[in-house]
Formats: structure tokens, sequence, C-alpha cells
């Protein structure tokens, strides 16, 4: 990063005045009157009726458009364990994107404790204050462990991001991208580099939509995860294939896909020029991918390439995901975000970028056209349709899967 960028970055999060969130009122309170029915003695009347049925909460209250966003600062960004208080700019941009791109409301919570026991507790006991919960920057494994055990204790959503988020997107594209190069995601054979949360998320996520495990070969910093190697922890188990494959050059030869979840540059060209023909290629650490895409099209003229660079076309981002697979569980008081409703937000983010883009969506990315195809196989962050086609696709599934409190809303975000 510039001098000047961080500077800029620096005075961003100072001025005029210090974070990025903050609060406001949504009823009056002006007068005497409106002060004695938002205090004493009026609240204590929805007070009684939540005492009475605790649903009536998401009627008198703010809880159903209120998501909490919940780290303790283990693996913030690519900064590694920084702690709580100093993720707390990063769990304050979270908060600021759910309000931008879908219109809920969201407040930052940092838990000062590396103990998982302690985290869970704490978050299962103050869950019922909001609508649901973003588990952000939980380094593995340890998240796999937080998260399941708050969807058990918790009868609201909980994501972590850096799994679902990345994995949903991550999908979205490959499926677009694998039918532009002529394959199915059932034949692939996908490579992938990195064995930790968003690796193994994606990888289950490509699963539930057909991929085979056989085809799949996850790779640690220790090389390929093989049947009966040890040091394995259950979660990477899952992906440990019969294979004498050992080094990623062995595991990228003849590979259909290569998603990265790494580190930088550690694709090379020979092994870009080892893939099967029309190759895909996610290139996904941040800031600087597995390969660079100057150098992986200079290598081959028939790939596909995505980064989670906002610089280059086929943008990896997650907030194409969270902001509305959250709108959509909110809105129909979903217990849960299931494999369901994860797969639906797939197929619409997937069917959106096949669609005409709209001149506003141009001009906010600056570009002069934009068409499905091998730098267009995902939409753009800018893109308001994201609201209006993954919003509803989520619900419908919340409320077809049996998880929604709520009926499907009529006409529900109409165009």
């Amino acid at each position: 990063m510039s001098k000047d960028l961080k500077r800029e970055a620096l005075a961003y999060h100072a001025e005029p005045v210090p974070g990025k969130i903050g609060i406001e009122l949504t009823k009056p309170a002006e007068t005497l009157v409106d002060l004695a029915l938002a205090y004493s003695p009026g609240v204590a009347e929805p007070c009684l009726e939540i005492a009475r049925d605790p649903d009536l909460a998401y009627r008198y209250t703010g809880k159903g458009n209120m998501v909490a966003v919940i780290s303790n600062g283990t693996a913030v960004l690519g900064l590694g364990n920084l702690g709580g208080l100093a993720s707390k700019p990063v769990m304050e941009g979270k908060a600021l994107l759910f309000k931008r791109f879908a219109d809920i409301n969201s407040i930052d919570i940092e838990v000062e404790t590396e103990d998982s026991e302690e985290f869970i507790d704490t978050v299962a006991r103050i869950a019922g204050t909001f609508g649901g919960i973003n588990l952000e920057d939980i380094r593995a494994p340890e998240c796999f462990e937080i998260e399941a055990a708050l969807i058990e204790r918790c009868d609201i959503p909980v994501f972590h991001d850096d799994q679902h988020g990345t994995a949903i997107v991550t999908a979205a594209g490959l499926l677009n991208a694998l039918d532009i190069q002529g394959k199915r995601l059932e034949e692939a054979i996908i490579t992938c580099l990195g064995a930790g949360s968003a690796a193994i998320a994606c990888m289950r996520l490509l699963l539930n939509l057909g991929a085979r495990r056989q085809n799949i070969f996850m790779l640690d910093r220790r090389g390929v995860i093989y049947a009966g190697r040890e040091g394995v922890n259950a979660y990477k188990q899952e992906f440990a294939n019969e294979t004498d494959k050992r080094s990623l050059s062995d595991a990228i030869a003849e590979a259909d896909v290569f998603i990265g979840l790494s580190g930088a540059d550690l694709l090379t060209s020979a092994m870009l020029e080892s893939m099967a023909e029309r190759p895909v290629v996610f290139a996904c650490s941040n800031p600087n991918p597995e390969i660079k895409p100057e150098l992986a099209l200079q290598t081959r003229d028939d790939l596909i390439i995505a980064t989670g660079r906002s610089d280059y076309p086929n943008q990896v981002n997650n907030v194409l995901g969270f902001p509305f697979i959250f709108r959509g569980a909110l809105d129909v008081q979903a217990s849960v975000i299931n494999d369901e409703m994860k797969v639906a937000a797939v197929r619409a983010l997937s069917a959106l970028a096949r669609e005409p883009v709209p001149a506003e969506v141009l001009a906010a990315s600056g570009a002069k056209e934009l068409s499905f195809g091998t730098d267009y196989i995902i939409p753009k962050p800018v893109d308001r349709r994201l609201l209006t086609h993954i919003a509803p696709a989520v619900a419908r599934a919340a409320v077809d899967s049996g998880v929604a409190r709520l009926p499907y809303p009529h006409n529900y975000l109409q165009p």
C-alpha cells in the first residue's frame, strides 16, 4: 500500500468522526408524549407482549433487521491474529456493507477470547438481541466448531461469511466459467490450493452442486491431502483422496479448474501450461493472487481467470453475496441459513451474470461494455439487481425448506 493510500485510509476512518457506522432514531422523540411512549411508562406494553410471546420481538423492536458482525480477531484479513479490538475496523466495515447494499442495520461485536467455548457461550447468550449473526475473521479450524455450535444453540441465522460467502460467490462464477469453456462441474478435475475455512466451504458447496469428491485435490502447506497422510484434521480429512499426487505440480497436471485460496505467486507458468484445455483459474489470494492475470494470459490464451481484486475482470467479492443472503433470510424470519438457501443464492447470482447489463451498472463500473463471457462471469458489486435477484431466491428457499417463520411475501422486492 502506498504512503498516500495509507494516509487516506487513516483519515477516512478518523474524520470527521471516528469510525464508519452510527445509530439513528426510527421514531419521533421531540415531545413529552413521544418520550412517554418511547420509554416510561409506554415501553412497558411491548415488554409485556414480548414476555407473553417472544416472537413479538420482531414486531415491537428492531431485532428483525439487525445483524451482529462478531469476531475474536484471530484471522483478520491477511494480517493474522491481531485480537478483537484491532479487528474492529474490519467489523465496522462489514456493518457498513450490510447497510449500504441491503439496508440491514448492523453492529460490530469483538469478543476478546481465543477459547472456542468462551466465544460460543458469549455469542449464544446475546444472540436473542439480533435477527442474524455474521461471524467474521475467526481462524480455522476453530471457526468450524464455533459456527456449528452456534447454529445448534441459536434460533436465528448464524453465517460465517469467510466460509460460505466466499463459497457462494466462487461457485456462481465457476459454474458460469465452466459453461463458457464447454465443461461440466460433474466431470471437472478441480485442484484447490489452500485448506482453510474458505477452501473447505468452497469444496463442500461444489459437492452439493454436483462435483465429484474423487475429482477434487486439496493442498495445504505440506502438499496434497491424500488418504493415509498423518497430521490431517477432521475437516481436511473430508478431502483426503486416494492418489499418488503429492505436490501442486502433480495435482494441477490436466486439471480443469484451479482454485487458489492460499498465497501470492504460488502458481507458475509451467504449472498453468500443464492444465487441461480451456482451463478455469480462480486466483483469489488478496491482495496478490496466486498468479498475476497478465502472466496467466501470456501463458494461456484459452483460459478464464478470476481474482479477488477489483482492478481485474471477474472479481470474486463476498459483497456479491452476504448482504442479500441475510436480506432474504431476515425478511422471512429464517431460523438458519441452510444448504438450500446457499444453493439458491448460487443459482441466482449465476443467472444474473447472463442478463443484459444496464447502463447505470456500466457507468458505475467504468466499463463501456459488459456481456456474459470470459471477462464477465459474475456480476459487479455495484449492480443493484443483486438485491432483487438473490434475496427473493434465498427467501423462497427458506420457506420451501421449512426454516422460515413467515410465508413468502407477496410481490417481494419486485423490480
